[in-house]
């Protein structure tokens, strides 16, 4: 299994980005998928996470309202817009699979994702 997550880079607050992760090597559409992110100095922390069919998403409290997690099942690809993005939103954003085949939406430890993506690096200045 692989994934490749792309779209970071430098922008100002209030600002947008889309991150893309593509996915090979397992049925995409099984397969419940998240966000997380890590700041430096910081541990690994939930961001989002959507079910396989897409239709159910859960956010962490500090993005909700600003972020939106989306699929595409027929590109095996999962995105994460981000908007209004403030300096604490800095950090690598990785993509993560679920483990279990159509297991539930609410996955928001990373113990409940076996494979990762390399990571994307969002950088908001003030």
């Amino acid at each position: 299994v692989q994934l490749q997550a792309s779209g970071g880079g430098l922008v100002q607050a209030g600002g947008s980005l889309r991150l893309s992760c593509a996915a090979s090597g397992r049925t995409f559409s099984e397969y419940s998928m998240g966000w997380f992110r890590q700041a430096p100095g910081k541990e690994r922390e939930f961001v989002t996470a959507l079910s396989w069919s897409g239709g159910t998403a859960y956010y962490a409290d500090s993005v909700k309202g600003r972020f939106t997690i989306s699929r595409d099942n027929a590109k095996n690809t999962v995105y994460l817009q981000v908007n209004s993005l403030k300096p604490e939103d800095t950090a690598v954003y990785y993509c993560a699979i679920n483990r279990v085949a159509y297991g539930p939406a609410r996955a928001v430890s990373t113990d409940q994702y076996d494979y990762w993506g390399q990571g994307t690096l969002v950088t908001v200045s003030s």
